[in-house]
């Protein structure tokens, strides 16, 4: 509890001056900071949103060492993305090999397909 210091300051609380970048006080909150804004390439832009409807369908799945290893790479490629505007060709290239090790997984899931779609737009063939 804050008390005043008798020339009207409060002392013992929290103040807190400024804060810049993210910040979460409490149990149980998160913090999305995206601080790139939205990627100038359409193509990258579609990408990022194809990757976060496939790390929810995947968040959903059955988590078992190629789901892991898909939804690492997919992270990655997100957190790229969202920071950087793009995601570099070898980062897209992880995905492609990590979504192609999982296909028997994500076969049947609209997302996955997506996600292969573009990565196939941003890497040719």
């Amino acid at each position: 509890m804050a008390r005043d210091d008798g020339q009207g300051k409060q002392r013992g609380g929290i103040s807190i001056g400024s804060v810049v970048g993210a910040m979460a006080i409490g149990d149980h909150n998160t913090v999305t900071n995206q601080q790139g804004g939205a990627p100038a390439d359409p193509a990258q832009a579609e990408l990022l949103q194809a990757i976060r409807e496939l790390r929810a369908d995947l968040a959903r799945a059955v988590a078992g060492e190629r789901i892991r290893a898909l939804d690492g790479a997919a992270a990655d490629a997100e957190d790229e993305i969202a920071s950087a505007g793009a995601a570099s060709p070898g980062r897209l290239a992880r995905l492609r090999r990590a979504l192609a090790d999982a296909e028997g997984l994500t076969g049947v899931l609209a997302s996955a397909a997506a996600v292969g779609r573009t990565l196939t737009t941003l890497l040719g063939g």
